[in-house]
């Protein structure tokens, strides 16, 4: 493509790029936490007119264990699903949902995390999109031969974030609700609260009321009193922290870590220590 979007792109470019048939593959990345049938449902009823459907549970996550609910697969697992999905390493990669990113960004990682750096999400997401949609499911794709590069993302396990206790180096930037973070309510996961020293910054606090991200330099400033290149994101399951990390991407700061088993991994062990309240 002569133009190639790297964080967001938005529905006018997306049509345009269509439009002229450049090398475009997207992704409809719609979902809703405890209901794991209603993003095929959908993706069904209605989708941009060549997506394919990118599930959060079965293509986006391992099955839940004691990683958190959605785990990520290994490497190997995610690089033979994009294969499976006819991916080519010259194609934009796009993904949208209806959640303002909230769970396209999860994807757009992934896609990072084989070292694809042509992949965006829609900004604003379906609601921006003024094109007639498709419906029905999709035909099986040819299968690619898609080589993966290095990893454009940066990962924490379990024992870094524990050894991070004592030493303070990093600042763990949490993305659920202050309400979910302060332990005051946890409508999902077993425990409530958060992990100690970390921070709140809620993932939707990233976007205007219109479901659109915020200018670069709002969302510079939202993330001013933290260093990119010494955070750590997490959130529930290691979802709504990948739409901090495309936010800071989009302010043009560096790329922090994620923990993806985030809390509900955290908690599967109760010797790990918890927070309530404030930081």
């Amino acid at each position: 493509m002569t133009d190639s979007y790297t964080t967001l792109i938005s529905a006018a470019q997306l049509a345009h790029a269509m439009t002229e048939e450049l090398p475009v593959r997207v992704f409809d990345c719609r979902a809703r936490l405890g209901e794991p049938k209603l993003g095929l449902q959908l993706f069904e009823s209605g989708h941009i007119n060549g997506a394919v459907h990118a599930d959060l549970d079965r293509h986006l996550a391992d099955a839940p264990g004691e990683n958190g609910r959605h785990p990520l697969p290994t490497r190997e697992a995610w690089l033979a699903q994009v294969r499976r999905w006819g991916v080519n390493n010259d194609e934009q990669v796009v993904l949208y949902d209806d959640a303002g990113g909230q769970m396209a960004a999860r994807g757009w990682w992934m896609f990072r995390w084989l070292g694809h750096q042509t992949t965006a999400v829609l900004d604003g997401g379906l609601k921006q999109w003024q094109q007639p949609l498709a419906s029905g499911p999709v035909e099986p794709l040819e299968p690619s031969d898609f080589q993966p590069k290095t990893a454009l993302t940066r990962t924490w396990q379990v024992h870094e974030v524990n050894a991070n206790l004592q030493s303070k180096r990093h600042t763990l930037v949490d993305a659920r609700s202050t309400d979910r973070f302060r332990g005051k309510q946890e409508p999902i996961d077993p425990v409530a609260g958060h992990i100690p020293a970390a921070v709140c910054l809620p993932s939707t606090g990233n976007l205007q009321p219109s479901g659109l991200f915020k200018a670069a330099d709002a969302l510079n400033e939202r993330f001013r009193s933290i260093d990119a290149q010494t955070t750590v994101c997490y959130c529930g399951s290691g979802v709504t922290a990948t739409h901090n990390i495309l936010a800071m991407r989009v302010a043009g700061l560096a790329e922090p870590a994620l923990y993806a088993d985030s809390w509900s991994g955290w908690i599967t062990d109760d010797t790990r220590p918890i927070a309530q309240g404030e930081t």
